[in-house]
């Protein structure tokens, strides 16, 4: 009978819970597994690559965006994961991971994403960013709101109600408790995370409003992320509550918040997280070469010594010789024009002989004048 029980695709051994995931008569489950195990590995891989990436990235404005990319991956990645408690049966552990997680990753997503905007919107107006350590605290205070929020409501829902544990049917009802709520308050305890969700839309639009155009593309991604987000999100919620009571009842819960969750995280990786990890560092390679280009880098050595200074006298010899060349005007009269340039040293001097002589030539001049 047991044999007989079993659906096609899964062994005889195998637990009633973890039927969703072999079962080849339900097939939702095996594409939605297969899909959030690709999704976890894909995160992985962009996590490893975002650290190597680190030390590459010149820009600092760009390198405080890391812990908030890896934090951002992290709850990528529990979404993935999570993906699998809606896949198995319920139980007491799903349940209560599944109310639990199911707020808390969405809050940590969507509380990177807030921090980010906020980081662009300063930069697009000063170009200058925040402190890391100050977005950290601020996403890492967003997503503790939520922590709290579920917690709270976790706690209360399940000891509403006293059990007295005294029949296997109590034991049994005590332990399927988590999952005894309606479908309705599991979408209400969802509120704070879609204030998040709208608070990104709004902030990443203010961002388009900046003045410095070059971070306008990374707000543009956010932007785009958060309005896939929004439409995921009203989708689920609609066919989750009103939707799954009119065409398949609660057979039809599991694999609409299982899907939602693939979606939604898958959105993040292709829409958000590869251009964001795929323009770290080639922005930083063309900013680098620009400046290298506009401000050649100069050395101190012997050799640069020389060049600068057989580039300075080639200038200087280029400039007398520039000086020296006649012009093809009107040359104008100088008033030094008729000094034959000779020093005082070469002047005409008398020797002694010849001032005797013209003395004496002066004389019988004036002999002769006087006769007269």
């Amino acid at each position: 009978m047991a044999a007989n029980a079993t659906p096609p695709g899964c062994g005889p051994q195998l637990d009633s819970l973890y039927y969703n995931l072999c079962d080849l008569s339900a097939v939702w489950g095996i594409v939605v597994e297969t899909i959030a195990a690709a999704g976890i590995v894909f995160s992985f891989v962009l996590f490893i690559s975002l650290l190597a990436s680190l030390p590459f990235i010149k820009d600092v404005s760009r390198k405080s965006a890391v812990a908030l990319h890896a934090y951002f991956l992290v709850c990528t990645a529990g979404l993935f994961c999570l993906t699998f408690a809606f896949i198995v049966g319920k139980d007491f552990s799903t349940c209560a991971s599944r109310r639990f997680l199911f707020g808390l990753l969405f809050a940590g997503c969507f509380a990177c994403l807030l921090m980010q905007s906020v980081r662009l919107n300063i930069l697009a107006r000063r170009n200058s960013g925040p402190r890391v350590w100050i977005l950290c605290l601020g996403a890492a205070a967003l997503w503790l709101v939520e922590v709290v929020i579920n917690t709270e409501w976790l706690i209360i829902t399940i000891v509403r109600h006293p059990l007295l544990l005294n029949t296997t049917a109590e034991i049994s009802r005590a332990i399927a408790m988590p999952c005894n709520i309606a479908n309705k308050d599991f979408a209400m305890a969802l509120i704070y995370v879609m204030t998040l969700i709208l608070a990104v839309v709004v902030s990443s639009l203010a961002i388009m409003a900046g003045r410095h155009s070059q971070w306008k593309r990374e707000g543009a991604c956010i932007l785009v992320a958060s309005l896939v987000s929004v439409g995921i999100w009203v989708a689920w919620i609609v066919m989750y509550v009103y939707g799954n009571e009119r065409t398949g009842g609660p057979t039809w819960d599991d694999p609409t918040l299982a899907i939602a969750l693939v979606a939604n995280a898958w959105t993040f990786i292709i829409v958000y997280t590869i251009p964001e990890v795929c323009c770290l560092t080639s922005d930083d390679e063309s900013q680098q070469d620009f400046g290298e280009d506009l401000y050649p880098s100069r050395g101190v050595g012997y050799e640069t010594i020389l060049k600068e200074q057989s580039s300075q006298n080639m200038f200087m010899e280029n400039k007398a010789f520039s000086m020296d060349e006649p012009n093809q005007g009107t040359k104008p009269v100088s008033p030094y024009s008729g000094y034959t340039g000779q020093l005082r040293s070469s002047v005409y001097q008398p020797t002694e002989l010849a001032l005797i002589t013209k003395a004496v030539g002066n004389g019988h001049g004036l002999h002769r004048t006087s006769q007269w």
